[in-house]
């Protein structure tokens, strides 16, 4: 689905893009799609000699929960003194958070095709665990104890 967009990256940044065929969801629960695009990612900054690749210049990059996958291969590979570092991550609407589906972008974009507010919970709860039978608590935050709200509202609120 995204050869045509990555041919267009790569022509128009003259760099080597590599799309990652990883395991999806709700068949492949979560962890398995991080699995692949971290194994992968490994795997090309190990051999980027034979690939004929500047170290300095390894970008990740993903959209939707593929930008996710992106910020949690490049936190991952951000502590590894064993590869190059990457040069950025660029993330395309990536799904970076599921404890409130109610912050202001939700809102404001609850009825913006593609992504729902509701479709971007229900395919959240697929990605997790292949099931929206949660998908109402999610959607009203009640999925998230109070303590943990409390603990992580500097991250994750709308001031």
């Amino acid at each position: 689905t995204h050869e045509e967009l990555c041919r267009f990256i790569a022509r128009e940044s003259e760099s080597v893009v590599v799309s990652v065929g990883y395991r999806l969801a709700p068949e492949h629960k979560y962890p398995a799609a991080y699995e692949d695009c971290l194994s992968a990612s490994q795997h090309f900054l190990q051999h980027l000699q034979h690939y004929g690749v500047d170290p300095a210049r390894v970008t990740v990059c993903g959209d939707s929960a593929g930008g996710n996958l992106a910020a949690a291969v490049s936190q991952t590979l951000a502590g590894r003194s064993d590869l190059p570092r990457l040069r950025a991550q660029i993330l395309i609407y990536p799904g970076l958070q599921a404890l409130d589906f109610n912050l202001p972008s939700y809102q404001q974009n609850r009825g913006v095709p593609l992504l729902f507010r509701e479709r971007a919970a229900f395919y959240m709860l697929q990605y997790l665990n292949g099931s929206a039978t949660k998908l109402e608590e999610v959607l009203d935050g009640s999925h998230i104890p109070p303590d943990i709200k409390l603990k992580y509202q500097k991250w994750v609120s709308p001031d």
